[in-house]
């Protein structure tokens, strides 16, 4: 999953170009589908680019966590002149180099790198888990603008209707076969059509505004995206609540993440216990100097010294601090048990809703397709038995406006099931399969 969205991450600038992607300032004039709009966010978007220089961060920190294992040298070089009987003597330098080499602590070193390498997994879980919520955002903005434009052609399509009751209304009026009441109503009902199609309009703006905010463009440009196929699913209808369940357990990245800390407090809390004993290392050091001894026959024979040795240490007192480190990284480890048993609990109750929700989004959708067609047909059939004079005025408004309830319900039930599916996938931490299988569909 990881490894995906790190892909996915520098996908956008082979698709648009080496720099265009990060650096563009206009909208591409295509038609945008689901995967270039999610490639687009991921290649422009400040947050998971901050997420990814966290992620970086943690794996050079881990990668210098290996310098425990290797042996430290440090060199120097001197120059000075001493004062002496109210005489300046003449200068003298120096060099030295040395080195040590850990070479057993009963196991500290080793728990202190496995303590960095658990927080370098969790970043990389805290950097997935910080993309997936990205581009859950980004799928929720591109089907609310798919939304808002179905809503917009169901307002003209609505306003085409009003604009043909009024046209009958009024041919009707003028060969005397209704009142001037019926004509007004027309009126009234061709009115608030144009009315309802001005709000449809500037929520299809916002939506759109929305999108292009988190794709880092202006608001005010526009954007064509594609619309979904007329018949859709997924695998995820035929699966269980356990088996996502299990899913979730494998690749939700704030329960991995979750796991990789308490690993990480563990280690902490052996490094921090292990502190308290013994460490052996094996030092070498190699020094030269000009300086000339006063009353020595033989200067030259003191210029290069060196050593070797082995040396074990071990603390005694440093003011309770190693006792209480020690109890500290032990109240850590405890904390961070709880908080996986936490993360784990709520992520298992966020499986449950997201599931019991596409279930509920699949049962509405179906009823608003029935309601859909009845309403057509309710509205087709009033329609021609006002024309005939068998209906009122009235009769054709209401099955007007049940149409337009029925449209606008259908349209809202459609693109909310597909955001309650994105929504099971984010919550069992696969929502990559869940855009994969929209594009196949």
């Amino acid at each position: 999953m990881k490894r995906f969205f790190i892909v996915a991450a520098i996908m956008p600038s082979i698709a648009f170009g080496a720099n265009d992607c990060a650096t563009r300032r206009t909208v591409p004039d295509s038609v945008q589908t689901l995967q270039d709009v999610v490639h687009l966010g991921l290649c422009r978007n400040p947050q998971t680019a901050a997420a990814y220089a966290s992620l970086r961060s943690s794996h050079f920190n881990k990668n210098a966590a290996y310098s425990a294992y290797m042996p430290s040298v440090n060199a120097g070089v001197s120059a000075g002149k001493d004062y002496r009987n109210k005489n300046w003597d003449d200068w003298n330098f120096g060099a030295s180099i040395s080195a040590s080499y850990l070479i057993f602590d009963f196991g500290k070193r080793e728990s202190d790198f496995a303590q960095t390498l658990a927080l370098y997994r969790a970043a990389g879980f805290d950097f997935s888990e910080t993309v997936q919520n990205f581009v859950y955002g980004l799928v929720g903005s591109y089907y609310e603008l798919l939304n808002a434009d179905a809503d917009v052609a169901s307002s003209e399509s609505a306003l085409r209707v009003a604009q043909t009751a009024k046209d009958t209304a009024d041919k009707k009026f003028k060969a005397g076969s209704v009142a001037k009441a019926d004509v007004y109503k027309a009126e009234t009902t061709l009115a608030s059509s144009e009315l309802a199609l001005e709000r449809a309009k500037n929520n299809r703006e916002i939506a759109k505004g929305t999108l292009l905010t988190k794709l880092s463009f202006p608001a005010d440009q526009e954007i064509t995206i594609a619309d979904i196929s007329s018949t859709f699913g997924t695998d995820a209808e035929s699966e269980s609540i356990d088996e996502l369940i299990k899913i979730a357990k494998e690749k939700r990245p704030d329960l991995l993440k979750a796991s990789a800390n308490k690993d990480a407090a563990w280690h902490k809390r052996n490094a921090a216990f292990l502190k308290n004993l013994p460490s052996i290392s094996a030092s070498g050091s190699v020094s030269w100097n000009d300086e000339k001894l006063p009353g020595v026959f033989e200067p030259d024979s003191h210029q290069l010294n060196g050593s070797i040795g082995i040396r074990a240490s071990m603390p005694l007192f440093a003011g309770f601090a190693n006792v209480y480190g020690a109890r500290a990284a032990s109240a850590d480890y405890d904390r961070a048990k709880y908080n996986e048993q936490q993360t784990s609990n709520a992520a298992m109750l966020d499986v449950f809703t997201a599931y019991q929700n596409y279930k509920t989004a699949k049962t509405v959708l179906k009823q608003t397709e029935t309601l859909l067609k009845s309403a057509t047909e309710s509205e087709r059939v009033t329609a021609g038995m006002y024309r005939v004079g068998r209906a009122t005025m009235l009769d054709w408004q209401q099955a007007q406006s049940e149409l337009i309830n029925a449209q606008k319900q259908n349209n809202s039930a459609k693109y909310d099931l597909i955001i309650k599916r994105a929504a099971v996938a984010l919550a069992i931490g696969d929502i990559k399969s869940e855009i994969e299988g929209t594009i196949n569909e």
